[in-house]
Order: structure tokens, then C-alpha cells, then sequence
């Protein structure tokens, strides 16, 4: 599905040259990102947040609402074999929340992808890749959950995002990459 709307802000609808071939392959993946990282370990999420707020310009414009708007918020950190690796925020309208996405209300420490892959009617847009930098909603708590883990980094978190669609409403996902991923990753691409 295109989405013209997602790649306002800074977001880029093709990888920077300068990425190279492994960060390229995962800002892109196809897929539920959970399943890739299961390839490299064992996968643990935890819930960092889950609250209401009024959609951000940027989130806003890529979910066709109007700044302000309610919706609801679920942030989360992924680890791989004890690697804190990825830092996702998702979010959808809060009336959404109870009805066509009232799922995500109850994942708990389940991935997103439990609730998004088993569904025909679910359709993903194209992704849309950047460095976070303020003010992009997010990019707050992946700099806190880095810094917790003291790998922020110079080149700062990489990060891809896309909407899913369900009849017509939307949910918003944005993954940041922690700089320690990018290892675990190279290992993975270079046994290729």
C-alpha cells in the first residue's frame, strides 16, 4: 500500500548509500521483524510503556489524523540473547484501540507481529527509514533505553516505520535498531 504520508519528516522511502549492505537488509526486511530476530537468538520483549496521548505532527501525519488527535501508545524493547537490540513504538486512534486494534491492548509481552501476520485483512505500507534525531516522538526513549546500556553511539539509532491498515484503520509501527544490534547482525550476515 503507498503511503505518501510516511516519509514527511525526514523519513526516506529508500536507504542512505552510505548504510551498508546488513543496515540496508534490516531497515527493509519484509516480514514481522520478531521472526528475523529470532534467527539470530532468543527474543525476550519487555513493555516499556503503554498510555494515551495526543498524536505528535509527524505520527500524526502518517496515521491521516489531525494533530492532537487520542490515540494510544505501546513502547517496547526487544532483546536478543540478552542484547537489548530494538526499541519499537506503535501506535493507532484510541478509539481504534477498542475496537479494530483493541488486540494490542493485551499483547502484554507478546510481539506485535502475534496479532498482525495471522490476519488476511491486514495490509502493511511500504517502509520508510532515518536516523532518530529529536523531535521524532520516539526517539526519547530509545536514547534512554541506549544510554541504560551505554552504547548510544556517534551514528545514533537507525530506525524503519510502516502503518498497517484494518478497514480503514490504521496502526503506526516504528523500530529503532540500539547500536549493539548492528554486531549481532553481522554475525548473522557474514555466516551467509
Amino acid at each position: 500500500m503507498k503511503t505518501p504520508h510516511l516519509s514527511a519528516g525526514g523519513w526516506l522511502p529508500a536507504p542512505p548509500p552510505s548504510l551498508t549492505a546488513v543496515q540496508k537488509y534490516w531497515l527493509f526486511r519484509p516480514g514481522a521483524l520478531t521472526a528475523g530476530l529470532r534467527q539470530l537468538g532468543q527474543v525476550r520483549l519487555r513493555v516499556l510503556a503503554e498510555y494515551p496521548e495526543g498524536a505528535q505532527s509527524d505520527e500524526a501525519l502518517a496515521l491521516r489524523l489531525a494533530p492532537g488527535a487520542a490515540v494510544w501508545v505501546r513502547e517496547v524493547l526487544m532483546s536478543v540473547d540478552g542484547v537489548d537490540s530494538v526499541v519499537a513504538r506503535s501506535l493507532t486512534p484510541l478509539a481504534a484501540s477498542h475496537a479494530m486494534w483493541q488486540g494490542m491492548r493485551r499483547l502484554r509481552t507478546r510481539p506485535l507481529a502475534d496479532m498482525l501476520y495471522h490476519d488476511s485483512s491486514v495490509r502493511r505500507s511500504r517502509f520508510v527509514c532515518r536516523r532518530l534525531a529529536s523531535p521524532v516522538p520516539f526517539h526519547r526513549t530509545a536514547e534512554d533505553v541506549s544510554q541504560a546500556s551505554r552504547r548510544l553511539g556517534a551514528a545514533g539509532i537507525l530506525a524503519r516505520r510502516s502503518v498497517f491498515w484494518r478497514q480503514g484503520q490504521p496502526l503506526l509501527v516504528a523500530e529503532g535498531f540500539l547500536p549493539a544490534f548492528w554486531d549481532l547482525a553481522r554475525v548473522l550476515h557474514d555466516v551467509r
